[in-house]
């Protein structure tokens, strides 16, 4: 998936319900995949999103999480860390093979399929406007909100 690609997929979110990207209509849609539900880079993100909700409400901007864990699994991680972001679940991976995140992974010399952490920034069409790969949870959710801002000025958007 890159830029400038038309994207539609559904998936179940942590409360078993189906939710279809066609459905929505923000003028922004940030989805972020992510390895595993839980672990340190993960939950860092997922709070950060959680914490920038609002801010992501203000620019009519919605954040889907996406990663292979399961719906119980995601409402595990969503009560433990008290997010309120929509977890997405892609089992077999198809939404994540979609993208392109689901690849070859090296981690202390042994190679697994796995998730790369990375955001798509989709415009109101569901076309891709920006990608960002391997990303460094650390502040990312802070960079996709201020990336949205900039594009919203641009487009004469507040």
């Amino acid at each position: 998936m890159k830029e400038g690609d038309f994207v539609d997929f559904e998936l179940k979110d942590q409360d078993k319900e189906v939710v279809k990207l066609s459905d929505f209509n923000s003028n922004w849609i940030v989805i972020y995949f992510y390895p595993k539900d839980d672990t340190p880079g993960c939950t860092i993100e997922a709070i950060d999103f959680t914490n920038l909700k609002d801010d992501f409400a203000k620019l009519d901007a919605t954040v889907l999480g996406i990663s292979k864990d399961s719906c119980e699994s995601h409402k595990n991680f969503e009560s433990k860390q008290k997010l309120t972001i929509r977890l997405l679940s892609d089992p077999d991976s198809e939404v994540q093979k979609k993208f392109g995140v689901w690849r070859l992974k090296s981690f202390m010399g042994k190679e697994s399929m796995g998730t790369l952490r990375s955001t798509f920034l989709l415009d109101k069409n569901k076309k891709v406007v920006k990608v960002w790969e391997s990303v460094n949870p650390l502040g990312h959710a802070k960079e996709v909100l201020e990336t949205i801002g900039s594009l919203g000025s641009q487009n004469g958007q507040k």
